[in-house]
């Protein structure tokens, strides 16, 4: 079975979130700890997942929020491998609503990932455009995957435990 880690964005991902229902869901999802959910640094994150890549027990699926996007790409531009990887509401360094605290997480790579990605992107996610989104999506190699009007894919969008995600996810597995 391969191993499926959870990589939430700045703050972690409360108990309304997407990716805390699927842990709850699926009990052998496992969430990368990170040192600070809210003052995040790069590079405590790569190693942070490095360390739970390296800890599974076969290459694993990455089910990734927002920060945890770029932390990701940064992370696989360093050699690292995966099954696959779910890439969710990509942000923008450059945006204006994206945190100051998270600067050290730009610029954001675009080299191709050495590993099959889905980006999945709203068309009014205030962190981050559809049409950022869909410039990482070419650049990294990814699918795309427009769930239209959701926001920041997040807890306020309310998409419960996520149907259409867990089937993205679901194809990502295989």
């Amino acid at each position: 079975m391969t191993p499926v880690l959870i990589l939430p964005g700045i703050g972690n991902s409360g108990p309304e979130h997407w990716q805390s229902y699927w842990e709850r869901l699926e009990p052998s999802f496992r969430r990368i700890q990170v040192p600070n959910w809210d003052e995040p640094e790069l590079s405590d994150w790569v190693a942070a997942i490095d360390a739970e890549v390296k800890r599974a027990a076969a290459p694993p699926v990455i089910a990734a929020h927002s920060l945890g996007c770029l932390a990701l790409a940064h992370w696989a531009r360093a050699g690292g491998r995966l099954h696959a990887a779910l890439l969710v509401a990509v942000p923008d360094p450059h945006g204006p609503e994206f945190p100051a605290v998270a600067r050290s997480f730009g610029p954001v790579p675009l080299e191709r990932l050495p590993f099959r990605t889905i980006v999945v992107a709203s068309r009014d996610d205030s962190y981050g455009s559809f049409e950022h989104a869909s410039r990482c999506a070419e650049a990294w190699g990814s699918e795309l995957s427009d769930v239209g009007n959701a926001g920041h894919i997040n807890a306020q969008s309310g998409l419960g435990d996520w149907p259409a995600g867990r089937a993205l996810l679901s194809d990502l597995l295989v």
